[in-house]
């Protein structure tokens, strides 16, 4: 979900705050991973163009990106499939061990202000090539954590292959672009847990499509209520089974042909998902392969840590190509005796 690659070395901030520039100094060479147009608070000259504010915020208990009441789709929502949200997945305790455990390694500079820790084969994404040599499985302390997701409807079947720890911190910028993770090596389902403080992942499309809205009411429970129903694009990649009291009722919609609807380009939405500290959320089918997901600067509060893990492609699954492989990287990592990359 936050994937990391590349890095360079960290040069001092010519307009940067106070805070920021104190960093640069005592971080040392090597404290800033950005190359390319990325950057964070320890590296740019300039302030970064702003970025786009959500105009949506998904509702999980409905399935429903709602228009934000301060702008102009306020009283408006679409269906929004492809996300479970998980709330208190692991308790205070369990977070303060968690964390514990992660700090005992170092941390690699990452790119825009964040900090890592790799726990799967090295990858090229380009060139669709990979090495197992050091790869020596997901750490000790993550094998309850996997055997916990399991335990839901829509992780049945999980098994991950690796995992990314990514530390966020407001004093150095972190963030992460909008961007769609690879899916030549990693399959179906994103997962994070998300840990120390909350923040708002930002969910964005550059298709030139066109997004159908409903018009919303609330019902005498206070439930959610749209008009209409999902067209077959927005069904597809649901996982199999997944059958969660959510996914029913968004897709139990009656169609209301009497109901306005309204017609909105993609590319002119952003859904806000709020990700509550200790809470896991799983991306899949359309919100994995059509909507872009990011981290913004301005929702990064305070130390924010992000344990991604990710599953096999169907290529490297029973009867893919690279079965064999695949099958070699699972035995690997779900010994749980892995040290970072």
């Amino acid at each position: 979900m936050e994937a990391v690659r590349g890095g360079r070395g960290g040069r001092r901030v010519a307009g940067a705050s106070p805070a920021a520039a104190a960093a640069a100094s005592s971080a040392g060479p090597g404290a800033c991973g950005c190359q390319g147009s990325r950057s964070c608070l320890l590296c740019e000259e300039a302030a970064p163009p702003p970025q786009k504010r959500e105009n949506f915020v998904y509702c999980p208990l409905a399935g429903l990106a709602v228009g934000e009441e301060q702008s102009e789709f306020a009283g408006w929502a679409f269906p929004f499939p492809g996300v479970f949200l998980l709330q208190d997945f692991v308790s205070l305790e369990e977070e303060s061990k968690l964390v514990k455990l992660m700090d005992q390694n170092a941390w690699k500079p990452s790119q825009s202000g964040r900090q890592k820790q790799d726990y799967g084969p090295k990858v090229n994404f380009k060139k669709h090539k990979l090495k197992v040599a050091n790869f020596s499985g997901l750490p000790e302390f993550s094998q309850e954590l996997v055997t916990r997701m399991k335990n839901h409807s829509p992780l049945k079947g999980f098994s991950p292959v690796e995992q990314c720890n990514l530390d966020y911190g407001p004093e150095r910028g972190s963030a992460i672009d909008p961007h769609l993770d690879d899916w030549w090596l990693w399959g179906e389902r994103l997962v994070s847990v998300n840990l120390l403080s909350s923040t708002v992942l930002s969910m964005s499309c550059d298709s030139e499509d066109s997004v159908q809205l409903f018009p919303t009411s609330l019902s005498e429970t206070g439930q959610l209520r749209a008009s209409g129903s999902l067209s077959a694009s927005q069904k597809h990649h649901q996982p199999t089974g997944f059958t969660s009291d959510r996914l029913r009722i968004t897709t139990g919609w009656e169609a209301d042909c009497s109901s306005a609807t309204r017609l909105v380009p993609s590319k002119d939405i952003t859904v806000a998902v709020h990700l509550p500290r200790r809470s896991l959320v799983v991306l899949y089918g359309p919100a994995r392969y059509a909507w872009k997901h990011a981290i913004h600067r301005h929702h990064i509060t305070g130390r924010r840590i992000c344990a991604t893990f990710r599953e096999l492609s169907q290529e490297f699954s029973d009867g893919g190509e690279q079965e064999e492989l695949g099958r070699k990287l699972l035995q690997i990592a779900l010994t749980f005796q892995g040290t970072p990359m």
